[in-house]
């Protein structure tokens, strides 16, 4: 079997993403999946949109937006969000979601998402089909509940969805942790000598 040549960008899954801009008086609410983090620290992220939808003015304006991870409850908000626009519409009230103030930025915060970047714009690159806002990460919020009693992030527990190539899923079983193929198996002893 071989390959053959295939056109077009693709790179998948992606995220779903919920881009919430605008403001609490005036919201609104996109879906992107061209985003990812891009720096750890500091923290930094992007996210890539079409200059002729209606979020890219609100965003170019403000500079800020918020990053919605998306679950499965939100996949049908997330295809809806994706394909009408905002200009004439409350895609809100029409899916049934939520806008809430954010911590830092005046852009709202998707109540229904499991965890939200908030972030300022730092750059633009405009790259043809898209532009890409390069953003600070200001801060990120979670849902309580997703915290053990240790504080840790629980995030497999709230059905994060994927896009691949026109297709929503589920994320499915985990297969491992970071590191899960070097680290040692508990219980086994290293014994150090010479070697043959």
């Amino acid at each position: 079997m071989g390959r053959i040549l295939f056109s077009g960008a693709l790179m998948a899954p992606v995220p779903p993403a919920l881009i919430t801009c605008g403001s609490m008086e005036t919201p609104n609410i996109m879906t992107a999946a061209w985003t990812g983090i891009i720096n750890t620290r500091p923290p930094k992220t992007y996210v890539s949109i079409r200059p002729e939808r209606f979020s890219y003015g609100l965003v170019k304006t403000s500079g800020e937006l918020v990053i919605n991870l998306t679950t499965e409850d939100l996949v049908r908000a997330a295809d809806f969000c994706g394909v009408r626009s905002g200009r004439n519409l409350d895609k809100f009230e029409k899916c049934g979601i939520t806008p809430i103030p954010s911590v830092k930025v005046g852009a709202p915060t998707l109540l229904e998402s499991p965890l939200s970047l908030e972030c300022k714009v730092f750059d633009v690159l405009p790259l043809g089909s898209h532009h890409m806002f390069l953003l600070d990460v200001v801060a990120v919020t979670v849902k309580e509940e997703l915290l053990d009693s240790s504080g840790k992030l629980r995030l497999e527990k709230c059905g994060l969805a994927a896009y691949a190539h026109g297709d929503y899923f589920s994320l499915g079983k985990k297969l491992g942790s970071f590191g899960f193929s070097v680290r040692k198996k508990k219980g086994k002893k290293q014994t150090k000598g010479p070697r043959p």
